[in-house]
């Protein structure tokens, strides 16, 4: 059986199946070469952060209305439902929540 030819070029010719292989090959490395996007972790500063805006919100927002309970004399699970039943008394939203429990979980370390 004789090979499909793509061109003619100057007496030689490419079989079809070599070039298509060149293309993959091409496409293949073109493509690993591409920057791929960047997974955004958090910083230690910005976990540092965090905890310290935690601290300024349960301070401030916990408060306001209640003596503050020492973050320890809870376990992590409790302060779960401590937290899930206070943040919207509290008017937290989710991220204010979130840097709350944050905060409460870093003391007990």
């Amino acid at each position: 059986m004789k090979p499909i030819l793509l061109h003619k070029s100057d007496n030689a010719f490419i079989p079809m199946k070599t070039v298509l292989v060149g293309a993959i090959s091409t496409i293949a490395i073109l493509t690993s070469c591409t920057t791929k996007p960047a997974v955004v972790e958090g910083t230690k500063t910005n976990s540092v952060k965090r905890i310290a805006l935690g601290k300024t919100i349960y301070d401030n927002s916990c408060g306001k209305c209640h003596d503050l309970p020492n973050p320890t004399d809870h376990s992590a699970q409790d302060w779960v439902g401590i937290m899930n039943s206070m943040a919207p008394k509290a008017r937290l939203n989710d991220d204010q929540h979130a840097m709350v429990y944050d905060y409460i979980v870093s003391v007990k370390k």
